[in-house]
């Protein structure tokens, strides 16, 4: 059981790590909410295509918020918890957490919903497999 005092933990499962780099940045040297908002797709579809055991494609981005803005070099984490399976469709939580070289524990700085649905070799929709 965790305390009020304790620093807030990650919710779900480290899907994708990666480093923010210059390229990445807006005219105010922060990166793009834009780049970060792509990792956070790529991350759920990693989550996602694992369930449908398959191809998935994301069909919608629920409410986001950003928290902090994110510096040049730091260490990007996206964590994704499942929300719901449907009988085509994964509903997904992404948390993004960021460390850098001056701090020495995580934090967060935003997080979104995502959906994603199950296809076939077509583009159509399949049904998700069940063990």
């Amino acid at each position: 059981m965790s305390s009020i005092d304790e620093d807030p933990i990650p919710n779900g499962e480290l899907v994708l790590q990666t480093l923010a780099l210059p390229r990445d940045t807006n005219s105010n040297g922060d990166i793009f909410g834009g780049w970060l908002m792509s990792q956070m797709d790529l991350g759920g579809a990693i989550a996602a295509r694992e369930i449908a055991q398959g191809r998935v494609t994301t069909v919608a981005v629920g409410s986001m918020a950003f928290l902090l803005p994110v510096p040049v070099g730091a260490t990007v984490s996206c964590y994704c918890e499942v929300l719901e399976i449907g009988r085509a469709s994964i509903k997904t939580l992404i948390e993004v957490w960021v460390k850098t070289y001056k701090r020495s524990e995580q934090q967060k700085v935003t997080e979104g919903e995502f959906v994603y649905v199950a296809i076939d070799d077509s583009g159509r929709t399949r049904r998700i497999p069940r063990d």
